[in-house]
This record gives C-alpha cells, structure tokens and sequence, in this order.
C-alpha cells in the first residue's frame, strides 16, 4: 500500500519548482512583512485581492487556522453584506422620518397619492403668510436675543397644536386638511432652523 506524505503530493501537484515543507518558519526579508504560509505543505498562501487568505491549501488542501480578526461578513459571503447595509440604511431612513410629525404626515399624504405643491402658497390664507413674514423680519433684527427666545417658544406651541390638527385631520380621512396644515408646519420648521442659525452662528 502506498503511503503519500503532504510534501511529496505538493511536489507533485505544482511541480519540481514547489518549495518542500520545513518544520521552521522561514524569516522574511529585512523590511517586509511575513509571508503566510500553509502549516501542512509550507508553500506560500495567495491573497485573494482584500478577501483574506484562502481556508484550505490550494497545494495539499489543508484546512487553515482561522485569521485573528476575520470578516463576518465575508465569511456569510457579500450579499448579506449588501443587504445587512441596505436594511441599515432602511432603518435609519423610517426612525428620521418617522420620529419628524412633519415628515410623518408627507410620508402618510405620499402613501395615499398626495403631495405638496412646490413653491406655491396657493393653500396658504394670506394672514398667515403675514405672520411668517413678520416673523422672519424679527429675526433679522440685530441684538434680539429676547424676542428670539420668544419665538422659539412661540413655534413650539404652533408646531405642537398643528400636529394635534394633523392627527385629527388623519383620522378624518380629510388629506386636504392635512394638506394644508402640514404645509403651515413646514413654514415653521423653515423658522426653526433660522432660530437655530441664530443661536448658534457657525
């Protein structure tokens, strides 16, 4: 019966020019990195360009020694990488829309076919334009750090009644009201973020 050592079927699967198996490590050369090599057959492991090294010995197929910190993800195959970031990006996507009234409310209108008209006011009655408007000329004035204070306590009140008017509107089954209202939250939320600038100057 024939009795075939690791070397010797290494030898003949890549030829007379196959390194023999050595029971020490070979050194490096002086400012390289170590090669890896098989711990069976001892022939160096091909990188498999930025997936690892291979799990079993191209040469005598002997299984390898897990790596230090191996990549899950590659281990499961790229796909479920694809999809784990795919969900992730999902996730994020539904908790910032959904956490938002204002959001929430487009993203309901959206599901029933509606939308909001872009750069139009045609929903919006003139004495609230009116209102907004006296309220950005406020926070433009110089040295107002009062009057900014309260307006920011005035918009979280609105902002507060018309997300109740929302709601209502919602369960009405009334998306036009809706419409409107969420339209106002966003003249608000525009307003918000100028009282924020304000506070805050980058």
């Amino acid at each position: 019966m024939w009795v075939v050592r690791r070397g010797q079927l290494c030898r003949a699967l890549w030829g007379s020019q196959a390194p023999a198996a050595s029971s020490r490590p070979r050194s490096a050369e002086p400012g390289s990195l170590p090669v890896p090599r098989c711990w069976s057959c001892g022939i160096p492991l091909p990188a498999r360009g930025g997936q690892g090294l291979p799990r079993f010995c191209p040469a005598c197929q002997a299984l390898q020694p897990p790596e230090s910190q191996p990549d899950l993800f590659r281990l499961m195959g790229w796909k479920e990488r694809d999809f784990s970031e795919q969900h992730s990006s999902l996730v994020n996507r539904a908790y910032q829309t959904l956490l938002s009234p204002l959001r929430r409310g487009l993203y309901l209108l959206e599901l029933n076919g509606v939308e909001l008209a872009k750069g139009t006011d045609s929903d919006i009655d003139v004495e609230f334009l009116k209102e907004i408007m006296e309220l950005n000329e406020t926070l433009a004035e110089p040295n107002n750090e009062a009057k900014i204070e309260e307006i920011e306590s005035f918009i979280e009140v609105k902002q507060e009644e018309l997300t109740k008017d929302v709601r209502k509107a919602f369960e009405r089954d009334d998306l036009q009201e809706a419409k409107k209202l969420l339209n106002k939250m966003k003249y608000f939320e525009n307003l918000e973020d100028k009282v924020k600038s304000k506070k805050n100057p980058s």
